[in-house]
């Protein structure tokens, strides 16, 4: 049944009447996370999206790798992306083709050896596509890999890694939104948030307001200093910076087949997309919500160790960069539930480096959580590891 304003809902003490709210649920944040969930909600609720941008998905949402694959998170991450891979293989009408098939391949040097061994045998238990490799397997498959002169001495490829489509992924879920009769406010930023009654106001810049029973605070990098705005205790939420370069492949490359390729201690990865290849660092720098921009240091470390782990020289240009902010709870486990301090506000926060491989998880477990249903049957992860009140 739809989430109703005059009828009782498990999610919230009380409810106001109708008329007075503009919606049964505000989302404030365009990203992965709201849309996700939003596009879940939409047929069950009068729901209405608020995104500051001109388009959702603008920050870390649009500047991901969209790469899923197990050599990332904490066993929490690692069972929600597992259960998330449905989705993209097999998409809802209306979304298109999600994803492709591409080997994750993990590599290391001498020193990172027991490393490697833990992180094959967690992906095995996880997929069926784990392949081990010595080094000439390593340059079959990757021909730049650094095999020849000792860096690189030992590697799996897990067969079953998904390159996705993250543009697909946010229109398929903004098209699916308007598709149940939910809103998109775009150029939304928020000026203040209140309590009124049993209903939460959000007033804008521009001098609009929405009101509605619960609110959604899925503001990413934003999401404590929401939280702020609301009266509602922080969670003490990160935003990490991560660097990308865009590089030309070596002369004559053919990158069809060519695998993800990441050092298994976090160094560096590299990925083929629209014949160049994207190079990172790695890195997690602190920084402030915004709009993100590599720092030169960063960049250089990015060229640097591309030069470590493969064949390619440091390049002479660098024909694109960008940065993302990545936001991490403390525990490194998304966040999703109501707030233990305040009725009616729900987080859905935390997704780190890993909101787009996880976010059919997340949106299954966000929906159960406000319209009363039980926690999603999901292996591996319970409703305590998700829980706001954890932190």
């Amino acid at each position: 049944a739809r989430i109703s304003a005059t009828s009782p809902c498990p999610c919230a003490a009380s409810q106001p009447d109708h008329t007075m709210a503009d919606a049964d649920i505000l989302i404030l944040g365009g990203g992965i996370a709201g849309l996700s969930l939003a596009s879940t909600l939409a047929r069950e609720a009068d729901l209405l999206l608020i995104e500051a941008e001109e388009a959702p998905g603008y920050h870390s949402s649009g500047r991901s790798v969209t790469f899923s694959h197990f050599g990332i998170g904490n066993d929490a991450v690692r069972a929600l992306t597992r259960h998330s891979r449905a989705f993209f293989i097999d998409p809802p009408e209306g979304f298109g083709q999600l994803s492709r098939r591409m080997p994750a391949l993990f590599v290391a040097d001498d020193t990172s050896l027991d490393a490697l061994d833990q992180l094959e045998a967690i992906t095995r238990s996880l997929s069926s596509g784990v392949e081990r490799l010595d080094p000439a397997g390593i340059a079959a498959l990757c021909p730049v890999a650094r095999t020849a002169d000792g860096k690189v001495v030992a590697g799996f490829a897990d067969h079953d890694g998904l390159k996705l489509d993250g543009d697909a992924l946010l229109q398929g879920h903004a098209r699916a939104l308007r598709a149940a009769g939910g809103r998109i406010e775009t150029r939304a930023r928020v000026s203040a948030i209140a309590r009124k009654g049993d209903a939460w106001q959000v007033a804008l810049e521009d001098g609009r307001s929405f009101t509605a029973p619960i609110l959604v605070n899925a503001a990413g990098a934003w999401a404590d200093r929401v939280a702020a705005m609301a009266d509602v205790a922080p969670l003490g939420l990160t935003p990490l910076r991560r660097t990308i370069i865009v590089v030309d492949p070596p002369a004559g490359a053919d990158l069809t087949g060519w695998p993800f390729l990441k050092s298994v201690v976090d160094e560096f990865y590299l990925m083929p997309e629209g014949g160049r290849l994207l190079v990172s660092p790695v890195d997690e720098v602190p920084d402030e919500p915004g709009d993100a921009s590599p720092d030169d240091y960063d960049i250089a470390l990015a060229a640097h160790r591309l030069s470590e782990w493969t064949t390619i020289d440091p390049p002479r240009s660098i024909p694109h960069r960008w940065a993302g902010l990545r936001t991490f709870s403390a525990d490194r486990v998304p966040v999703a539930g109501f707030a233990p301090d305040a009725p009616g506000f729900f987080w859905l926060a935390g997704q780190g480096g890993y909101g787009l491989q996880t976010a059919p998880a997340m949106a299954a477990i966000a929906a159960a959580a406000i319209t009363g249903a039980p926690f999603p049957a999901i292996d591996g992860v319970t409703p305590e590891q998700i829980l706001p009140g954890r932190l």
